[in-house]
């Protein structure tokens, strides 16, 4: 394992419980509404057959956001650059909220471990450097497994902002694999883009770049900012995980948790709806 940790590796929140399926949302009302989002306003559909939703409610929990910085070689801005969009997230967290800094080329490495202290994680970023290639896929499974996994389901209010251009060269885990097991918990992946380094060439091993940034946002319910607005990115990332995040669940009936599922949550008009796209198969 590339990142240092004793920890054992946790559950799945698919496990049948009481609960039944849980899922993170985000969800807003347009305008300056501010009333609450009801149960009755919202819609659930897996493989496009309507299921019940059995509760759906605000979550108050601190965040816990995992940085995770592109290191590598020939990536578009310098350093300093990345220095900067990480310290963003250290003015804009709410009182709670923790940051997790992990730098990867082809390992992933510890910058600074769970902090609210903005001059500790300034002091830490001095480790950054450019060498190597970008390992992202095995950098965010080991993100997954060794740093998030140890908190859930007790913390399910978890989140990771990649700051680089989505470029992957020379990882073992494949990109599906790597969706799947975000999707499986649930973790929504923010990026703070940086331009692509490849100019767009074919890849023959793994998507484009600029197509990993996109489905995996997409497929995790996070968004994509450019670095540029990093400042405005960090507020708006902490902004919605502290205002707008809710937990849901359902029972799905007709479907089999050991193929992939679609899943589409609609609301009443006026009302913005954001999560995963899919539940992935339920195989250990």
């Amino acid at each position: 394992m590339a990142i240092n940790s004793a920890a054992q590796s946790g559950h799945s929140n698919r496990s049948g419980s009481l609960d039944g399926e849980i899922i993170s949302v985000v969800a807003t009302r347009d305008g300056e509404n501010k009333e609450p989002i009801k149960i009755e306003e919202l819609f659930l559909y897996e493989n496009g057959q309507q299921q019940r939703i059995g509760n759906f409610s605000f979550d108050p929990s601190p965040s816990r956001i995992v940085l995770l910085v592109d290191n590598s070689e020939r990536l578009g801005v310098g350093v300093d650059k990345l220095k900067q969009a990480a310290m963003e997230f250290a003015y804009e967290i709410f009182d709670g909220d923790q940051l997790y800094v992990l730098a990867y080329d082809e390992k992933a490495e510890i910058i600074q471990e769970w902090t609210d202290d903005a001059k500790k994680l300034e002091a830490s970023m001095g480790t950054f450097r450019q060498k190597g290639n970008p390992y992202l896929f095995d950098a965010l499974h080991d993100t997954l497994n060794e740093v998030l996994m140890p908190l859930i389901p007790g913390t399910r209010k978890t989140a990771v902002v990649v700051i680089g251009d989505g470029l992957d060269r020379g990882s073992t885990t494949t990109f599906d694999q790597v969706l799947g097991e975000l999707q499986l918990q649930n973790v929504a992946v923010y990026f703070l883009q940086v331009s692509d380094r490849t100019n767009g060439v074919y890849r023959r091993n793994a998507p484009k770049p600029n197509d990993v940034v996109k489905r995996l946002t997409e497929g995790t319910g996070g968004l994509v900012f450019p670095i540029d607005g990093a400042q405005e990115a960090a507020k708006k990332i902490c902004d919605e995980l502290r205002r707008n995040r809710y937990l849901l669940s359902y029972f799905p009936v007709n479907t089999s948790s050991y193929d992939q599922r679609t899943v589409l949550i609609l609301g009443n008009e006026g009302i913005s709806i954001r999560t995963k796209k899919a539940q992935p198969p339920n195989i250990k």
